[in-house]
């Protein structure tokens, strides 16, 4: 009744497609490489890095813990059990908006902090859906007191930013933890701030009062991807085997001329969405090996139909089995 596993392939990817697959920018995911060791990318002949499937499972779950208020530091190093355990059951509900925690805000720069906080006080300007963690003009004093703050959203203030800064404030973001970045700047070239958003940090020209910093840290917090939706999508998982088939096309075939026999017509519609599951899954299996570029989207497409489909076919079983259906 079943079918043959898919042969074995070593496919690798390229830390542009990991980037896509796992929501790490490549300059974040070059820090957390360099500085915590999280995987271990082996090198092409020129000296490029290739990813595995296992290196994404590990990364999409350390990016799921560290988007929960994990430090980088505290997790990068833990085996890839541990990981999974500690993930499990995040961002299974969304929580409505009224009991979402309020943004947690560190302020990074030579000016803003003494606008937002002249006596070390949080402003009243800022909105209720945001708290401020920090405000730290010296870069020393901020590092340091990083292990304690567990950011959402780190602003940072540059007088200027030009192209061979960037890697300096996406280590910053990256060592900070905070799940996004918003750099208020006074002067910078369009190449600066289109690296930038590259590496999905927000630029705002300065100047800005609290009042534009609430309305952009609220809009920023707002704008994650919904809890529901995301933790429907961590369950695919390239590490993981993909999942055999329950039914063979014979077997598929017989259990759709059975069902005229049946006062039921969900086998046949089971059957129907269970073949176009499977012509997907190898039409995308196929794009995996044939367009390296887009490979990394492929194999996910690949492994999210394969999920699917076994839970189609599942559902199918039961129905086979109560409408006493002979396969």
């Amino acid at each position: 009744m079943t079918e043959p596993e898919y042969p074995s392939v070593a496919q690798t990817y390229r830390i542009g497609a990991v980037a896509r697959l796992t929501g790490i920018p490549p300059d974040t995911l070059r820090v957390w490489e360099r500085r915590y060791a999280v995987v271990e990318p082996v090198r092409s002949e020129a000296g490029t890095r290739l990813y595995s499937a296992e290196d994404v499972g590990r990364l999409t779950l350390i990016k799921r813990l560290v988007d929960n208020g994990d430090a980088i530091s505290h997790v990068a190093r833990l085996p890839l059990p541990q990981l999974q355990e500690r993930s499990r059951g995040l961002n299974l509900v969304p929580a409505p908006d009224a009991e979402r925690p309020p943004c947690r805000v560190a302020v990074l720069g030579p000016t803003l902090p003494t606008l937002l906080a002249p006596q070390g006080e949080r402003i009243a300007a800022l909105d209720e859906g945001v708290e401020l963690v920090g405000v730290f003009e010296d870069e020393h004093r901020f590092r340091h007191a990083l292990s304690d703050l567990k950011i959402d959203l780190l602003v940072l203030e540059r007088p200027t930013i030009q192209l061979d800064r960037i890697a300096q404030i996406t280590d910053l973001l990256a060592e900070s933890g905070a799940a996004q970045g918003l750099v208020v700047y006074g002067f910078a070239p369009r190449a600066a701030i289109d690296r930038l958003e590259a590496q999905r940090v927000v630029a705002k020209r300065a100047p800005v009062d609290a009042a534009e910093l609430s309305r952009w840290c609220v809009a920023l917090h707002g704008r994650e991807q919904s809890p529901s939706s995301q933790a429907f999508l961590d369950g695919v998982d390239l590490a993981s085997p993909i999942p055999r088939r329950l039914y063979d096309n014979a077997s598929l075939a017989r259990i759709a001329m059975a069902s005229p026999t049946v006062r039921c017509e969900c086998p046949h519609h089971l059957v129907q969405l269970v073949s176009s599951l499977v012509a997907f899954e190898q039409y995308s299996r196929e794009c995996e090996n044939r367009n390296a570029d887009d490979a990394a989207l492929h194999a996910f497409l690949h492994a999210a139909t394969a999920r699917a489909r076994a839970t189609m076919e599942a559902a199918l079983a039961r129905v086979v089995e109560a409408e006493g259906i002979d396969v």
